[in-house]
């Protein structure tokens, strides 16, 4: 099998962010508190590197369109298009949640701090999901712009 080199980079970084993720909510649940701090820390640092990855990926390189059976495209847009709307809105809870809780406003963090794991886990769930149909499960289909990879046109 011959993966590409720079989607598997970045998919490993996404899931190694769910990993940090969950060892720093089990740390919050043991009262570590210095630990799950700096475990956050890292897992954003994670989720970072998967981002400018795939940015740059985007940009420079493009994005690859579904390779697999004309039938089934429309199930795997539409779950793109779910798993790039979670991945968002992720982020933002993340950024959300990390300020919070280095700026120590503790009410807002403890609401929003499992709320953000939970999309986060998913997100990385799915985003291997992802992985696994454009480059495991079929061949990916072109490289191209991102509209024409998402959408087909």
């Amino acid at each position: 099998m011959n993966l590409p080199i720079l989607p598997t980079i970045s998919t490993s970084f996404i899931v190694l962010s769910a990993i940090t993720v969950a060892i720093g909510w089990g740390q919050i649940k043991q009262r570590k508190i210095e630990a799950h701090k700096r475990t956050m820390f890292v897992a954003a640092i994670f989720a970072l590197i998967f981002f400018i990855i795939y940015a740059t990926r985007t940009i420079f390189i493009g994005n690859t369109s579904f390779g697999g059976p004309a039938d089934i495209k429309i199930y795997y847009t539409i779950f793109l298009v779910f798993h790039i709307t979670l991945a968002t809105i992720g982020a933002i809870f993340g950024i959300v949640s990390l300020v919070t809780g280095y700026k120590n406003n503790l009410p807002i963090h403890r609401k929003l701090g499992p709320i953000t794991s939970f999309i986060w886990f998913f997100t990385a769930i799915t985003g291997v999901a992802v992985y696994l149909l454009l480059y495991v499960f079929y061949k990916g289909g072109e490289t191209t712009s991102m509209i024409k990879a998402i959408l087909g046109f």
